[in-house]
């Protein structure tokens, strides 16, 4: 009985039109378009933290010679104090790290992909400037990675249309 109810669920979620992001491995068309593209460098501590995840992620092209793609972003990096205590001290501040990014095909200069990426994260302030200080590094460590998260899901879905072409 239980393989039958697997069986009929197989069968169903073939039928569904779902496709695998990555279908064909590392040899798949996403897999090779994101390996093909290099990440220009970014200005800021920010910068520095979105270039490093985004390198990781992608598998780094620049280094062998064989990009196809560049990828230019811009950051902005707002701290903001949001809860005011009796005494007028912050008690809690919000951190918003948003990208604008473009897809550069490195063959004819055009931009193929032109889009925006962002999050954003509560951090409380304690009587403690040292913690306060480590939880907003903490903090943009975090958003650092969302972002190139999502840039990397965008980039990839992008990419995987161009390959249904």
């Amino acid at each position: 009985m239980k393989r039958f109810v697997i069986l009929v669920a197989a069968s169903l979620l073939s039928a569904c039109g779902l496709q695998p992001m990555y279908g064909g491995g590392a040899g798949g068309a996403v897999a090779q378009g994101l390996s093909g593209i290099e990440v220009a460098p970014i200005e800021g501590k920010a910068g520095w933290l979105v270039r490093n995840a985004l390198t990781d992620r992608l598998g780094a092209a620049g280094a062998s010679g064989t990009a196809r793609y560049r990828l230019d972003i811009r950051l902005d990096d707002r701290l903001e104090g949001l809860g005011l205590l009796s005494d007028d001290t912050i008690a809690r501040e919000r951190r918003t790290l948003r990208a604008r990014y473009q897809l550069v095909d490195l063959a004819s200069g055009e931009i193929v992909l032109d889009a925006t990426a962002g999050s954003d994260a509560g951090i409380d302030v304690v009587s403690s400037e040292y913690a306060t200080i480590a939880a907003e590094n903490t903090a943009l460590e975090n958003l650092s990675k969302q972002v190139a998260d999502r840039i990397v899901t965008r980039v990839s879905l992008h990419l995987r249309s161009r390959a249904a072409q």
